[in-house]
């Protein structure tokens, strides 16, 4: 007989008989749903865990980034200005930032399991709608319709994973996890240009449901939450004097203004990077997504190569350091891309964009480690909900705030030289305010 454990809320099964509480006979497949030690933590499930934590990242992602790679044949089939294909996405933007602190506040009070499975159908159902949008408007609720479900990805991952590993393997676990995101965009790079030639990019779109929807359902079906020791039921309560003591943290000040400056960054490298090498080095466009496909998987391997270096970093002291070296970095190879001459060797893009990718994509890692560590036990998921909201602000306003820019300006120099100075102002803030050194410890 199949039976449903009313307290762990999920299915189990068992080759031997027993009577469960509640009178139900419960059957057992060894191997199936292994029993969880006292400390899930040490359980070789959470490997599993952070596999399908990463699968799921990697396919909302397809989504989100392909979004970016699919601007151009968007913009040329529609005839839109560079100003509204940033509006696109922020649109799909948008969403996340009257949804974040509310599906934070949820994850801590609610499992990871009903709440992704529910944002991934509502990324389903906005794909859908870009699929047969007949127009930019309508293109443009749809998208905002994929940002809502997209809302519920990015916190509730990550707190699963944080749940299930401790503080010695939490920086690889996340890194792992966060390589999803440009692993996603990566697989969206060198996959959506074959199917908008052959197909168009409505079908793009409807493909990708399929994708958004495997991902939902292996996530929903492995998932389980952890056996946690000493955790009391005790949970915090979203108000707005809570998220004012939250913001005043020390660690919290660092999170909110590094994260807005780097994600504004990134997305302004990502949404631009394919239109910029077809104006500045005459590439087509399917020759920039192979670029920048690079750049997503340079960006995977840093978000699992800088939130290693974050666990070193935080047996020793900080770990934000990772994070402060990637803004450095990402000022230099801006740099260095703003100062091509248009007839340079096209050799030198491959290794400079590697570079960029690493750094300018990377830092999502250790960043997101770096406020799981931080962060009150009893509140994770809200303050994963409240950084997030605040980068979500960046990333709305800087797609079209950059488009504007480049249709004021006729170039990509003026884009990437507000990018650069966003995140030098930014390190020196930090700077002077004397953010570098080790955090206190969090009492919100």
């Amino acid at each position: 007989m199949l039976a449903i454990d009313s307290h762990e809320h999920y299915t189990s099964f068992m080759c031997d008989t027993s009577i469960a509480s509640g009178g139900l006979l419960v059957i057992n497949i060894p191997g199936f749903m292994p029993a969880l030690p006292n400390d899930s933590r040490t359980s070789p499930y959470r490997w599993l865990i952070l596999a399908v934590a990463t699968v799921l990242q990697a396919g909302a992602a397809f989504v989100t980034q392909g979004i970016a790679v699919l601007a151009g044949y968007l913009q040329k089939d529609l005839h839109l200005s560079t100003t509204q294909v940033g509006l696109l996405i922020t649109a799909s933007s948008a969403a996340p930032i009257f949804t974040l602190l509310f599906v934070g506040d949820l994850l801590d009070r609610k499992s990871e399991r009903s709440i992704i499975g529910a944002g991934m159908l509502i990324m389903a159902l906005g794909l859908v709608g870009a699929g047969v949008a007949p127009g930019f408007l309508v293109l443009c609720a749809a998208l905002f319709v994929v940002g809502m479900g997209y809302s519920t990805v990015q916190p509730g991952g990550s707190r699963s994973v944080s749940q299930w590993f401790n503080g010695h393997q939490l920086g690889i676990a996340m890194g792992v996890r966060q390589a999803g995101l440009p692993l996603g965009g990566a697989a969206a790079a060198a996959v959506l240009p074959f199917l908008v030639g052959g197909q168009g990019w409505r079908a793009a779109f409807l493909w990708s449901v399929a994708v958004v929807l495997a991902a939902g359902l292996l996530f929903w079906a492995v998932y389980r939450p952890p056996n946690l020791p000493g955790r009391s039921g005790k949970r915090a309560v979203l108000t707005v004097f809570f998220l004012v003591r939250m913001v005043r943290q020390r660690w919290m000040q660092r999170v909110v203004w590094s994260g807005m400056a780097l994600v504004g960054t990134q997305y302004g490298i990502v949404v631009f990077l394919m239109l910029f090498l077809r104006d500045r080095f005459g590439m087509p466009l399917h020759e920039g997504g192979w670029l920048l496909l690079l750049m997503q998987l340079s960006g995977g391997a840093g978000r699992i190569a800088l939130s290693v270096w974050s666990d070193h970093c935080g047996k020793s002291g900080d770990r934000f350091v990772p994070v402060g070296a990637s803004m450095v970095v990402t000022c230099l190879g801006l740099l260095a891309l703003v100062n091509l001459p248009s007839d340079v060797s096209r050799t030198w893009l491959p290794g400079l964009i590697g570079v960029l990718g690493f750094f300018a994509l990377g830092w999502y890692g250790p960043w997101v480690t770096y406020i799981a560590d931080s962060a009150p036990a009893d509140s994770v998921g809200l303050a994963l909900g409240a950084a997030m909201t605040v980068n979500q602000i960046a990333i709305v306003l800087t797609p079209p705030a950059l488009g504007m820019i480049h249709d004021a300006t006729g170039n990509y120099a003026a884009v990437w030289g507000v990018l650069i100075g966003w995140v030098v102002a930014t390190l020196v803030l930090l700077h002077v305010l004397g953010r570098f050194h080790k955090p206190q410890a969090a009492s919100v």
